[in-house]
């Protein structure tokens, strides 16, 4: 039986966020028809993980959507999971990769990039190291593809902060500054970014195509790895 897919979304209590990752999830169903695909969430919002865990018969690769490792990643996910569902296979989060830095430059460019704006990448942020050089080397591979610094900036825990950043930036000779909307959905912390003072800002990735390939390129990287709640050593995942 192919494993069904449980995506793992955070939770929010705006409205178009929830309907923004919703029509993640039908793009994810729309590239491979037939294959079953369940959105939930840690928290907040509707259905739990917890709650759907255990009603999906099968075999189960877990996906969490999520941008960087941090305690969700490390501690939230895996207790869920270990406690409702210890069979299913679990992947990693979906950042640094480079179809987010494709998604990420399309954003970019729809929302009116010019060569001279200086560039940060506005993620939420986390209290876990890791987690922050996570979006740092996000940030590298976004300074790769647009062929200038990419300044990450961080809209809770983590350094810069996204005020520090946007000070910095606009004492320089950058006709402004444009962030790109490191996040998946609308909620908190893009509003915090829509709010900086930014000459522009781009979209949240939602519900990209390139957004839903990687997921299940994760999907398959964590079949091949085979890594479970019962199984304390987490898979090597792929950068690319």
């Amino acid at each position: 039986m192919t494993p069904a897919l449980v995506l793992a979304a955070h939770g929010t209590r705006s409205a178009a966020g929830e309907q923004t990752l919703s029509a993640l999830a039908e793009t994810v169903r729309r590239a491979r028809p037939g294959q079953r695909v369940e959105l939930s969430y840690l928290e907040i919002s509707s259905p739990l993980l917890r709650e759907v865990l255990p009603v999906v018969r099968g075999p189960v690769v877990v996906v969490p959507l999520l941008l960087a490792g941090g305690y969700h990643a490390h501690i939230d996910l895996p207790e869920i999971i270990a406690e409702h569902r210890p069979d299913a296979v679990v992947a990693g989060w979906l950042g640094p990769h480079r179809l987010l830095t494709t998604a990420l430059a399309r954003k970019l460019a729809r929302a009116g990039l010019r060569g001279t704006d200086a560039v940060l990448l506005g993620a939420a942020g986390s209290s876990d190291p890791a987690a922050l050089a996570d979006v740092r080397a996000a940030a590298h591979q976004l300074a790769v593809r647009l062929s200038r610094p990419v300044t990450a900036a961080f809209a809770s825990a983590g350094t810069p902060s996204l005020e520090e950043a946007m000070e910095r930036l606009g004492s320089t000779p950058a006709a402004r500054v444009a962030i790109a909307s490191y996040v998946l959905a609308p909620g908190f912390f893009h509003e915090r970014l829509a709010s900086a003072g930014a000459g522009l800002v781009s979209d949240p990735l939602g519900a990209d195509p390139d957004v839903a390939a990687l997921i299940w390129h994760r999907y398959e990287e964590a079949l091949r790895h085979r890594h479970t709640a019962a199984d304390p050593q987490p898979f090597h995942r792929q950068h690319a």
